[in-house]
């Protein structure tokens, strides 16, 4: 469950074209924006959330994604971590990768919020840790 609260009277509340099919929400910009070449922008959306798994109830922390029509046009959305407490307005940060300025339209779908479970605990410092397979290999050392 997604409760929202709109921020601004122009804002929109976000939308699932498909529900129980979409992975994410579809998040909207509340003014228009200019991205400049090679910059990263704040945008706004005009709207607050609180994220709950839908049969238990739990918070849900939020993942802000690129949407497929933004990064074919080079618009990368990048900070997108929104933590379960965090009641203040959801600033989307979209960054042209391209040569040339993007303008955005207020109203226009501009980022997808994904629902995650929150999965943090405590953090325990320790000498050793259990062993594993892959040990201390990384970085192409599972191959081509």
């Amino acid at each position: 469950m997604l409760r929202v609260k709109l921020l601004d009277p122009a804002a929109r509340a976000p939308v699932v074209a498909h529900p129980g099919e979409d992975l994410g929400y579809d998040l909207f910009a509340l003014e228009p924006a200019e991205l400049p070449p090679h910059a990263t922008v704040r945008v706004r959306t005009g709207i607050a959330v609180e994220a709950r798994h839908p049969s238990s109830g739990e918070p849900l922390g939020l993942l802000v994604r690129d949407r497929s029509s933004m990064a074919a046009k080079g618009i990368a959305t990048t900070a997108g971590v929104i933590d379960a407490g965090y009641r203040g307005e959801i600033l989307i940060l979209m960054t042209n990768l391209g040569t040339t300025p993007l303008a955005i339209s207020a109203g226009e779908k501009i980022a997808q919020m994904i629902p995650a479970p929150i999965l943090t605990g405590t953090v325990e410092e320790v000498e050793s840790l259990e062993h594993s397979a892959r040990a201390v290999k990384g970085f192409g050392s599972s191959g081509r």
